[in-house]
């Protein structure tokens, strides 16, 4: 699948400029107030005791800010931040590794937590609740466990389907936090922030064009951001006004409301061909030749966050407003009328 400008998914080649950018302690952060307020208070009296931080769980749609937090949290409690993913660990072993090279207080950030293992999973159980990794030595009859003790370490997990995390993992978390979509005022000051970082001269509404258009996502805030500098660069004199950040943003193919073609092609399958449905997510997806599963991880998040579907027991269904950001006609559907012959 090509890249996609607004993907909330990051990019090859941006990690490192994004790592520049992002916030460095919870005051840097903008946008998500409750779960900053309530991770400060976790994190201070975490300190005040002198223990390791309970473990965190952290879930919602991507781009909104998990591995920031993360690396945020352990800044914050100055100690380090081992990273790691769901589907590297593909063995007990590999678990096993990292869990006995942590140290007192270390944070263990595990991104896709919800792609873990069942095996892996149950080794993790014990270290998390009793700080102890049981290790099996040989096989057969002769085989023993020995338990080693593990120091007082932290586990940070994010998700973006916390439905797939399974009960038992998810008990062993002690903080569940769900991140939403940023307003459009936090994003704009993101944006803003972000244009001082990199000296960027860009004025009010050309921040604010860029802003309407992020999705509600920082991520993809960011990357507008630059493709708009570099459009200011190229075909303007280096400022970012309301007129270059329009211009940009419509070469992008990215329209008033953030929607790309991805998003336009979903909408107009289930309109057009479907006639505004309900259809199913399977027959959405071989109509436009894409994924199920990033129709329903990547397109369909914001679609119904602005009110343009409906997830029925039938299927995916188009509301009027969507009819109206694509200038289709709402047609009612002719009832048909009981035939006396």
């Amino acid at each position: 699948m090509v890249e996609r400008v607004i993907s909330p998914e990051p990019h090859q080649g941006e990690v490192a400029l994004d790592r520049a950018l992002r916030p460095q302690r919870l005051t840097d952060i903008i946008g998500q107030d409750r779960v900053r307020e309530n991770l400060s208070i976790l994190i201070q009296a975490a300190r005040q005791r002198g223990e390791a931080l309970d473990h965190v769980l952290l879930y919602g749609p991507p781009g909104l800010g998990k591995t920031t937090l993360a690396h945020v949290i352990a800044r914050e409690m100055e100690t380090n931040v081992h990273v790691t993913s769901g589907p590297v660990i593909e063995r007990a072993g590999d678990l096993a590794a990292i869990l006995t090279n942590l140290r007192a207080g270390d944070i263990l950030f595990i991104d896709e937590i919800h792609r873990l293992g069942r095996v892996v999973e149950e080794i993790l159980y014990p270290a998390m609740e009793d700080y102890a990794l049981d290790i099996i030595i040989g096989k057969g009859p002769s085989a023993r466990s020995i338990r080693l003790n593990l120091p007082q370490f932290t586990v940070v997990g994010a998700t973006t389907r916390l439905a797939l995390v399974t009960a038992p993992l998810r008990a062993r978390f002690g903080a569940v936090y769900r991140l939403d979509f940023y307003t459009v005022e936090a994003i704009n000051a993101i944006v803003r922030r972000a244009a001082g970082m990199l000296q960027v001269p860009a004025d009010e509404e050309g921040v604010a064009q860029v802003a309407r258009r992020a999705r509600g996502t920082p991520r993809v805030a960011l990357r507008l951001f630059k493709r708009v500098r570099d459009y200011a660069q190229v075909r303007g004199d280096g400022i970012v006004n309301a007129a270059i950040a329009q211009d940009a943003l419509e070469l992008l193919e990215v329209d008033a409301l953030g929607l790309d073609d991805l998003d336009r092609r979903v909408l107009n399958a289930i309109i057009i061909k479907f006639g505004g449905g309900p259809v199913g997510l399977e027959t959405i997806a071989a109509a436009i030749s894409e994924e199920s599963d990033t129709i329903m991880d990547v397109v369909e998040p914001y679609l119904l966050q602005l009110g343009f579907l409906e997830r029925t027991p039938r299927g995916r269904k188009a509301t009027p407003l969507a009819y109206n950001h694509l200038q289709i006609p709402l047609v009612e559907q002719d009832v048909k009328q009981p035939s006396l012959f």
